[in-house]
């Protein structure tokens, strides 16, 4: 509930200098949103080292700043704002970001944290505020603005209803939205879908799984498509060659041969689809916390008893095959290779995200695939005053 004006009181707002408080910023969101049915917590673990500019390497072309929002001596929120060397309006100009947003319902605490994100960004010369982006339009991206009933999948963000219009109360309107599509594994394709699979594989083309024993050379190829094939969309930020080296070693444990495809043109991958597990599935009654007792079961429900659901975080095609017939049909061919071992791995349902709102040609495939829109992030913007 909104705090009324009338007992409204002195915020403060704490730059995030020391590990002690950079503690209290991590485990924020804990204390939000614990009674939220549909929060996740998020691995603490995880998240220490998401922050860590000794261990997340998109510290070697980013910049950040953290702040704790404080009131009649309670933590009551969080923000950050971010500078990514590497992103940039298609103009050229210097975008600034903000992020890891969290706060109680209450318009002066959202505007005093946004105002230190903000100021941030306007001593640095940066003049359009976007996000939130958490650390980068790579992780997690977008606020959730419709979807508040489920649970987020593995690597989306969850929001509660108030945030967006405190957002827009503070100036902030909307860039793009974000889709998220749920797809079950066992229903039927719709016929159209059904006909061009029973054509068969065109020419030239052979479908493979992950070759493990080479992962981080897959690895490599699957971010060497994925740079290619998005580099023309809106808010695209490339992989560097040392965070592909670190997503390698990150999603191990989630890596499923069955699980990644790849289409080979002519011996060369050319398009390829990424299928991880819904690692918040397993860790939802974990507290945010692996010891003493949690390794033994998320180890468990990942390598034994299995989830139930899974996302598809990564999906390309080649530039140079996506306006031919070829470049259309390959993603059925590969998303219907994944829905077939999925659902032989127990996978009921898989979420396609994020798709880009006017990224027609992908809404067309999840449509397809007979998926289902059911949440949307939203990412927004605002012009800051000179």
């Amino acid at each position: 509930m909104t705090r009324p004006a009338a007992m409204a009181s002195a915020i403060e707002i704490l730059p995030v200098q020391d590990r002690s408080t950079l503690e209290r910023f991590i485990g924020l969101p804990h204390a939000l949103l614990r009674h939220d049915p549909a929060w996740v917590p998020p691995l603490l673990a995880e998240r220490r080292a998401a922050l860590s500019p000794k261990r997340n390497p998109w510290f070697r072309h980013g910049e950040a700043g953290f702040w704790l929002a404080r009131r009649d001596g309670r933590d009551v929120g969080r923000i950050s704002a971010q500078e990514d060397r590497l992103a940039c309006d298609p103009d050229g100009s210097r975008l600034a970001h903000f992020g890891l947003l969290a706060a109680e319902d209450d318009a002066a605490v959202f505007a005093a944290l946004l105002a230190a994100a903000e100021h941030w960004a306007m001593v640095r010369g940066l003049r359009r505020m976007r996000g939130p982006f958490s650390l980068s339009i790579n992780e997690q991206a977008g606020l959730l603005v419709s979807g508040f009933d489920a649970p987020p999948m593995l690597m989306m963000p969850h929001d509660p209803p108030y945030a967006g219009p405190h957002l827009e109360a503070s100036g902030y309107r909307k860039a793009r939205d974000l889709l998220a599509y749920l797809c079950e594994t066992s229903g039927r394709l719709p016929p159209a879908a059904a006909a061009i699979l029973a054509r068969g594989l065109p020419p030239g083309v052979v479908l493979r799984p992950l070759r493990r024993a080479a992962l981080r050379e897959e690895v490599a190829a699957l971010i060497d498509i994925f740079n290619d094939a998005w580099s023309g969309n809106w808010g695209f930020m490339p992989f560097t060659a040392e965070e592909v080296a670190h997503l390698a070693k990150e999603l191990q444990p989630l890596l499923h041969e069955r699980l990644v495809w790849f289409a080979e043109v002519a011996g060369r991958p050319a398009a390829f689809v990424v299928c991880l597990p819904n690692l918040n599935e397993a860790i939802r009654d974990l507290s945010g916390r692996l010891l003493p007792f949690g390794w033994a079961r998320l180890l468990w429900r990942l390598k034994v008893a299995g989830v139930g659901t899974a996302r598809v975080p990564l999906m390309g095609v080649r530039r140079n095959l996506g306006v031919g017939l070829l470049g259309r049909v390959l993603p059925l061919f590969l998303v219907e290779a994944l829905r077939r071992e999925a659902l032989a791995l127990g996978i009921r349902r898989v979420e396609m995200s994020w798709v880009l709102e006017d990224n027609q040609p992908m809404r067309r495939l999840a449509e397809a695939l007979d998926g289902r829109l059911y949440k949307t992030y939203r990412v927004y913007e605002k012009v800051l005053a000179r």
